[in-house]
């Protein structure tokens, strides 16, 4: 498969859509989350607020609509993220960002490093784990399947982006 994609095309209009999807999923839950951007864990999405980060997210949609592979990798990993924000949402919503922020730095400050890491770590290790043997699958010697090669990327992208944006949380609660 070529690496961009001819505009208003079926697959062009396919990686729209999944990139809308998953990106409108991930701000939808975000603010579902936390309106206020308290609980927000990206400091750049905080920085920007609500009306930047939408206009950024329709330039990354019209712009990664174009490149199949890296488009199927963001809407996967984006929603991923959305997953995860849902998971905890109506605990966050239903406490408040102050308050929910409150409780987890406590649990935080009661739990030992190590387990925190290792508990972090294992998990996003079998996340990875599935990312990385689906993204091996789509190899052959002689094409790569993209579709199911981009979801494991997209996997192993959301494994990589919860570690990172979880140790920068905890560095910052730690400081």
């Amino acid at each position: 498969m070529d690496a961009t994609v001819p505009f208003g095309g079926p697959i062009w209009w396919a990686v729209l859509t999944s990139l809308v999807i998953g990106r409108g999923a991930d701000l939808f839950s975000t603010w579902v989350a936390t309106p206020n951007l308290v609980l927000e864990a990206n400091p750049i999405a905080r920085w920007l607020g609500w009306r930047r980060a939408l206009a950024v997210n329709v330039v990354i949609c019209g712009a990664f609509s174009f490149y199949y592979l890296p488009g199927i990798i963001i809407a996967t990993t984006s929603a991923l993220v959305a997953a995860r924000n849902f998971q905890q949402a109506w605990l966050m919503r239903t406490w408040g960002e102050e308050e929910y922020r409150s409780w987890y730095v406590e649990r935080l400050r009661e739990t030992p490093l190590g387990l925190f890491l290792g508990c972090l770590g294992l998990q996003n290790l079998l996340v990875a784990g599935i990312g990385g043997i689906l993204a091996w699958s789509a190899v052959s010697e002689n094409a790569i399947l993209p579709v199911p090669f981009g979801i494991g990327l997209g996997i192993l992208t959301y494994a990589l982006t919860v570690v990172f944006y979880t140790l920068l949380a905890m560095w910052r609660i730690r400081q």
